[in-house]
């Protein structure tokens, strides 16, 4: 019988032209990925990849097989998704990670309301950043994750394999001290902030890669004085007046009062939340209901003015 998750590493390979670009994409090692497709060799007693100078390509029997692949997918799919349905949501566990400013704000919404609905469910919900998280997603360890990635030339690299939905966009705001010359702006441009001194995240984390490599873009380079993951020391640091800072709008959501928040004119500096889930059987039938009350927080959840404002 033939085995599903090597059927997919097969499609990958088939996809990249490329062993290594396939582990990649799988989270995986290139020697699992080598060995997944020497296995299904061995079961379909048939040669179904071919190496020479141009690369890797499927054989026509690896063609043969491809031509089936998606549609034994679609009704793996179409069978847990009847299972779901008729099973229900009745008890069992849901395994969640979040990066922290969504586990801070959409994910405890879409928690109290998912167990006022289904009280028998257990859940669990772990943080770490959406490089960390995806990988762990992918091989099974989450039922559920919210992930983030910035649009541009890695965009679905963070999400490739999985089932992903976008539930908002997380727009980056200008972060000033109370006092400073720029607070009575309006709008601001990245240009504007070429001189100041500025507090981020570590310098590692895809926010602090995205904001640097924005700040490029836009003709500079940052001049960082500090560094820190936690957005209230952040905060807590601009308003002592040592720099300034983007900073994600939900991250804004406990903004404080001796800081001036401006939004970014232009093409601002943008990322993307998701809910994703993995691409392989056996993901509890709670994803299903605790993605569609995601949606339903995140469609809801008011921005960063109207909070502001109230």
């Amino acid at each position: 019988m033939l085995n599903v998750q090597r059927l997919r590493v097969l499609k990958e390979v088939a996809a990249h032209r490329s062993f290594s670009a396939a582990a990649e994409a799988l989270s995986y090692t290139q020697s699992a990925v080598s060995q997944a497709v020497a296995t299904l060799e061995a079961e379909t007693g048939a040669t179904l990849i071919e190496r020479d100078r141009k690369g890797v390509r499927p054989t026509v029997a690896g063609e043969a097989l491809l031509a089936h692949a998606e549609g034994i997918f679609a009704r793996i799919e179409a069978a847990e998704d009847a299972l779901a349905s008729i099973l229900g949501v009745r008890g069992g566990r849901l395994r969640m990670a979040s990066f922290p400013t969504a586990g801070n704000t959409l994910m405890p919404l879409a928690i109290a309301r998912f167990r006022a609905a289904h009280p028998d469910v257990q859940l669990t919900l772990a943080e770490g950043e959406p490089e960390d998280i995806a990988p762990r997603l992918r091989t099974g360890e989450f039922d559920l994750a919210l992930l983030f990635e910035f649009r541009g030339a890695a965009a679905g690299k963070v999400t490739s394999g999985l089932r992903s939905i976008e539930l908002r966009e997380d727009p980056l705001h200008v972060v000033l001290p109370r006092g400073h010359e720029l607070a009575d702006k309006g709008t601001l441009k990245l240009a504007d902030l070429s001189e100041e001194s500025w507090i981020q995240t570590s310098a590692e984390s895809p926010c602090a890669r995205h904001v640097v490599r924005s700040c490029h873009e836009a003709g500079f380079s940052p001049s960082v004085s500090f560094e820190s993951d936690d957005y209230q020391t952040v905060l807590g640091l601009v308003a002592a007046g040592v720099g300034v800072a983007l900073i994600p709008e939900l991250a804004l959501a406990g903004a404080r009062d001796d800081v001036a928040v401006r939004e970014l004119s232009g093409k601002g500096v943008t990322r993307r939340v998701i809910a994703a889930t993995p691409r392989s059987a056996g993901v509890s039938p709670a994803a299903r209901p605790m993605m569609e009350l995601l949606q339903e927080v995140a469609g809801s959840f008011p921005e960063w003015a109207e909070r502001a404002s109230a």
